[in-house]
């Protein structure tokens, strides 16, 4: 494989497209241990047996300059959408915060008031600067006790403020629920919204980018900028690379941004090797699955992320692309045509053992889920555009998640396998959205451009 170093002015522009590109972003120090011994074992729980009800006010700033303030608004409110976007709890609306008495440290909580809104959870927060460095302290109490359930302190800097309430998130529902949270993963996907076009190619067409954001869509920022269309992107397992298609060379090969230390590694080489499509890792990052011309029609191979020993997976004179992992790294699930529509079909990553196993009329874009689930989401043609849907792979059973609103397709799972990013045209353009497994809590992450083939951090 051809190691690609990026030119100072590629760097620069990568930098300048993701500030923490060349380093890892700014992250809080490991958690303190708890503060109070009364932590152990405490958990917020409802009288009713319901899901707790949590209050999450804003946080309390220490320090009087405005932008202390600012921060400590912020991390409030995006802690709060950070819990509410995993539904383990329930929330007392924000709007009736102003009834209760602002708490202006931990030793004046008024406890009775929250408990008159039914609250079983408090989450109170500090924020206070000095200099550039920002000290960050929470505690989540139970309100019938006034004990901490949870206590935190974090030492950063006021860049991203968000990624403070991201990581409060993820830690209250792993000690509160024993949940991994997505509130610190990142979407990535591609995206015309730049207006640039190719000039030089026999079709004028548009140059597609990739970018990456929060889960949430906030901090879209540009990854690459090879002027050319670069689709497809997908994260590897430790979220430090984005494998993707790029025409950068004239036809399609797969590329790897290593997006922390400013390379590009390039898997496949050039027309010598036909066309080379949409790369999917396996999971454990060593390998990546794709779909090549390089013998004639598509069919998936498989190769060591570094380019080497590439191993032909399927053998079959129609189109076969579109490549999946299973969990545990033994099968591939694909689309191919073979049976004259496009159907999902599962095979060893050794190339044995095919089978088909969808049913619907027209299939495409399989992704498998992370464990415990053992399911492959894809979209399927109904009517004139096409809809999400979800296989269980034990029952064979598949069922429908989008119903008819614009054409929904390119799905794949949050990395605790609770939620699916895809796209859909029901806004217009094509934009990105994300919903729950089950269809519910829909939410739109793009509105600028058309943004395509979206992938989450694992």
């Amino acid at each position: 494989m051809k190691k690609l170093i990026l030119t100072s002015a590629v760097v620069a522009a990568l930098l300048a497209a993701w500030p923490h590109a060349q380093q890892p972003p700014p992250q809080p120090p490991p958690p303190s241990p708890p503060q109070q011994p009364s932590e152990i074992g405490v958990a917020i729980i409802s009288e009713g047996g319901g899901a707790p009800r949590l209050a999450v006010p804003d946080f309390i700033a220490l320090s009087p300059d405005a932008e202390t303030q600012s921060i400590a608004k912020t991390i409030g409110q995006v802690l709060w959408d950070d819990l509410n976007f995993e539904r383990e709890f329930s929330f007392i609306p924000r709007d009736v915060y102003t009834t209760i008495p602002r708490a202006t440290s931990f030793e004046d909580v008024p406890f009775d008031r929250w408990r008159e809104l039914n609250a079983d959870g408090l989450i109170v927060g500090t924020v206070q600067k000095a200099g550039t460095a920002i000290k960050v302290e929470m505690r989540l109490y139970n309100v019938r006790t006034k004990q901490s359930a949870f206590s935190r302190q974090y030492d950063g800097t006021a860049a991203n403020p968000r990624l403070f309430a991201h990581t409060i998130s993820d830690e209250i529902h792993k000690s509160q629920r024993g949940l991994n949270g997505v509130a610190r993963s990142k979407l990535t996907f591609d995206s015309d919204r730049d207006g640039e076009r190719m000039s030089g190619t026999v079709q004028n067409r548009s140059i597609k980018e990739i970018y990456i954001s929060d889960y949430d869509g906030a901090n879209q920022r540009r990854v690459t900028v090879g002027k050319t269309l670069n689709i497809a992107p997908r994260w590897s397992p430790d979220g430090r690379s984005i494998a993707y298609t790029s025409y950068r060379r004239g036809g399609a090969n797969i590329f790897i941004s290593n997006i922390f230390q400013g390379t590009l590694d390039e898997v496949t080489r050039g027309d010598k090797v036909g066309e080379n499509w949409l790369p999917a890792w396996s999971p454990d990052g060593t390998r990546v699955a794709f779909s090549s011309t390089r013998d004639g029609n598509p069919e998936i191979y498989v190769a060591n992320r570094d380019g080497s020993n590439v191993r032909r997976i399927t053998n079959h004179p129609s189109i076969d692309i579109t490549p999946t992992w299973s969990p545990t790294g033994t099968q591939i699930a694909f689309t191919s045509d073979r049976t004259g529509t496009p159907q999902i079909y599962i095979v060893g990553a050794d190339g044995l053992n095919l089978s088909k196993r969808s049913t619907d009329g027209y299939c495409d874009r399989p992704t498998w889920s992370p464990a415990p689930y053992n399911e492959i989401a894809y979209s399927s043609r109904s009517g004139p555009g096409f809809d999400i849907r979800v296989l269980d792979l034990a029952t064979g059973v598949s069922s429908g998640l989008t119903n008819g609103e614009g054409t929904n397709e390119s799905p794949a799972y949050s990395p605790n396998g609770r939620h699916i990013v895809f796209t859909s045209s029901r806004a217009g353009k094509v934009q990105v959205f994300t919903m729950a497994r089950d269809g519910r809590n829909v939410r739109q992450i793009t509105r600028t451009g058309n943004n395509e083939k979206p992938d989450w951090s694992r």
